[in-house]
């Protein structure tokens, strides 16, 4: 439903918010969008919606180009921006049967759909409260309704759509994050909750200055990962950090800090690893400690590091840095 290929977002000064960016998402997938502040998600999202002109590259919402016929694009593309929804004087109930109505359903669909939402995400308390004495929390929900509120077959996209939101509903969230998948629209999801989007993504995006560094399932992205465990020790008190063992044999660098050391770890080293880190903690050497496997969250941090190092490098060779 939605395919990209080879866009590139310039500014003035030649600054590359998007460089070559391809991708794709199916109807009933989501994707989610990985990157720090600056990779350029928001800009691709808003091309997408035919806020912004490409400076070159094709996008297609189900064949139809955004730049051609912006607005027969805009008829089938829901965005759940990163700011706030505009409610003064406006109730959650009222905007997201407003919103069902101008996306084409009828009076009684777009009023059942929107009571099917204000209960989904449990905010049924404040449906007929005006926008301005509503919780950033409730706001966020609400957004995330107007966006939600449509037929099957559309694009939906979310920016950070979990900002504000209490845990107990951003665990509803996602699962109408999901449930629209289920309805059969295709789901682009930027986020920075890497750990939550890992139980709930098809597929991720990891975008780093612009470009895209990484894309696949998360297992298939935990595979690029050092190790396949993280041991986690903190000490007791500042710079005694214990040496590791020669009997376990690190996967590859450590991290340390004066009171934290983090060790990647292979199976085999596992074991031993736990062992040793318990016999520190009986012995009052450290304070607590953990093995963990490791996770989506490990590869992005990898691989946003490893794209700041080339960044840095290519700035000190006198290459110009994409913003």
């Amino acid at each position: 439903m939605l395919i990209i290929e080879d866009l590139v977002k310039c500014y003035r000064g030649s600054t590359r918010a998007n460089d070559g960016i391809s991708l794709h998402v199916e109807a009933g997938e989501v994707v989610g969008l990985l990157g720090h502040n600056g990779a350029g998600k928001t800009t691709l999202i808003n091309q997408v919606a035919g806020l912004a002109m490409p400076t070159s590259g094709t996008i297609r919402v189900s064949g139809i180009d955004p730049v051609a016929e912006p607005a027969k694009v805009r008829r089938m593309v829901s965005i759940m921006p990163q700011a706030h929804a505009p409610l003064a004087g406006v109730t959650p109930r009222q905007a997201t049967r407003t919103l069902a109505r101008i996306r084409g359903l009828d009076k009684q669909a777009a009023r059942t759909r929107t009571d099917e939402l204000i209960a989904a995400l449990d905010i049924e308390a404040w449906a007929d409260t005006t926008g301005e004495k509503l919780s950033g929390g409730v706001r966020r929900l609400t957004a995330f309704a107007m966006a939600a509120a449509a037929g099957p077959g559309r694009v939906v996209m979310l920016d950070e759509p979990t900002n504000d939101v209490d845990p107990v509903r951003r665990r509803l969230l996602w699962e109408q994050i999901r449930e629209l998948a289920n309805r059969g629209c295709a789901v682009l999801l930027v986020t920075h909750n890497v750990i939550e989007a890992e139980r709930s993504v098809d597929r991720t995006v990891v975008m780093a200055s612009g470009k895209v560094v990484a894309e696949g399932t998360p297992a298939q992205l935990r595979s690029r990962a050092v190790g396949e465990f993280r041991l986690e020790l903190t000490a007791a008190t500042d710079g005694d950090l214990p040496k590791l063992p020669d009997h376990i044999t690190a996967a590859g660098p450590m991290m340390n800090s004066t009171r934290r050391l983090v060790v990647p770890l292979d199976s085999a080293a596992a074991s031993p690893a736990l062992a040793w880190a318990q016999r520190l903690r009986d012995e009052g050497h450290i304070d607590e400690f953990a093995l963990v496997p490791v996770g989506l969250e490990d590869v992005y941090v990898q691989l946003s590091g490893d794209e700041a190092a080339l960044e840095a490098e290519k700035g000190a060779q006198g290459e110009p840095l994409v913003a």
